[in-house]
């Protein structure tokens, strides 16, 4: 009885936990702050707390999940509004490198050491930081780099090129499924993509992988491997 007990506690807490995630947005998974990074700790800590409680008190984990879900929603929306608000959340981004001048102070102010600063900037690929004009700590923890115009790539700006408009590609079948949704919104039809597939030797649009098409009519397939080893060359 207790194991079907927390059979159903765990899946009450992991719809819960959807549906919160849902309601703070995206924001939670893609660029967390201080707050956010302790607040979801705190959430799924109370969730599993929740789901193996062998008590009847699965009440007041619940109530505790709404509060810091609503707690987040609260101050996400005050930071949209409020600029000081902002800065008081996620804070404010600090300058660590600067025309060829390290601030210390920041350094100590976001506690950063120069060897975890040197190791991000060879993980960006700048084994030298004198090919940087500025490095700049985000507030969600990630440090921006500004190679010096020297070190930077060559731009088609550089070469005086106008490159042609860059599109975005539709998925229009994945994992063996059509997306008609996909399909509708590049103005294609489920005709025009059997003929397609067609001239790739293709019948069944099961033994599709992936299908795209971008702007310029460029339709792309890649089928199933059926088993084919990939050869190591990662090795």
């Amino acid at each position: 009885m207790q194991i079907l007990y927390i059979i159903i506690l765990s899946t009450a807490s992991i719809v819960e936990l959807f549906i919160l995630c849902k309601l703070m947005g995206y924001r939670q998974l893609s660029q967390l702050s201080m707050f956010d990074y302790v607040n979801g700790i705190t959430i799924g800590s109370i969730a599993a707390e929740m789901a193996t409680s062998l008590d009847d008190s699965f009440v007041e984990p619940l109530v505790a999940m709404i509060v810091y879900a609503l707690a987040a929603i609260l101050l996400s929306w005050w930071s949209s509004k409020s600029i000081r608000a902002r800065r008081i959340i996620s804070g404010n981004p600090a300058l660590l490198l600067n025309n060829g001048k390290l601030f210390e102070k920041n350094f100590r102010k976001a506690k950063i050491d120069l060897n975890e600063f040197l190791s991000q900037c060879r993980i960006n690929g700048y084994f030298d930081i004198s090919q940087l004009e500025s490095a700049i700590l985000e507030e969600n923890g990630h440090i921006s780099f500004l190679p010096k115009s020297g070190n930077r790539p060559l731009t088609p700006v550089d070469m005086q090129l106008t490159p042609e408009r860059d599109s975005l590609v539709a998925n229009l079948i994945i994992d063996g499924h059509i997306m008609p949704h996909n399909l509708k919104a590049s103005g294609k039809d489920e005709k025009w993509l059997s003929g397609q597939l067609k001239t790739y030797g293709i019948s069944d649009v099961k033994e599709v992988f992936l299908a795209t098409c971008d702007l310029k009519q460029k339709f792309t397939v890649y089928t199933y491997s059926k088993g084919e080893i990939p050869p190591d060359v990662l090795a």
